[in-house]
């Protein structure tokens, strides 16, 4: 069995992710997602909408993930490959190079997927933090 491994927040889980994970379990037969936690997320400067129990029930939904378990720091990565019998590391490709992965390259594969095309979690929030109201929708006072 080959086993593929996955990093991410996936906070407001679209499309883009959907993609990543269905082409990350195209390379192997068991999908682990390491889903940051809030915690860790926090020592990143990152919120997320949802809370990490939420997007953790929302990515064991999906049918690509067969495992869902926490990313809680940076240097947890090495030990996930081992205790998961990891073959291959997948991430997008904005992370080619980085340190914090090509060190994995002695372990296992490493593989950089590139990101779909216009779908980003950041230009969603900031597009939605854009967004007016509907006409016609009624508003309510104070906002």
């Amino acid at each position: 069995m080959k086993r593929v491994l996955t990093y991410g927040t996936f906070d407001l889980l679209h499309y883009g992710h959907i993609q990543l994970l269905r082409r990350a379990r195209q390379l192997g037969d068991y999908l682990i997602v390491a889903l940051s936690t809030d915690e860790f997320n926090g020592l990143k400067n990152k919120k997320a909408y949802h809370s990490y129990e939420a997007r953790k029930a929302m990515l064991e939904a999906v049918r690509y993930v067969d495992l869902v378990i926490p990313e809680k720091t940076w240097g947890q990565k090495l030990d996930d490959v081992k205790n998961y019998h990891v073959d291959t590391v997948v991430m997008g490709s904005d992370w080619a190079g980085s340190d914090r992965f090509e060190y994995l390259k002695g372990h296992c594969e490493l593989v950089y997927l590139d990101r779909t095309p216009g779908v980003s979690t950041s230009r969603i929030k900031k597009e939605l933090d854009l967004q007016q109201p509907m006409p016609g929708m009624t508003q309510i006072p104070g906002e």
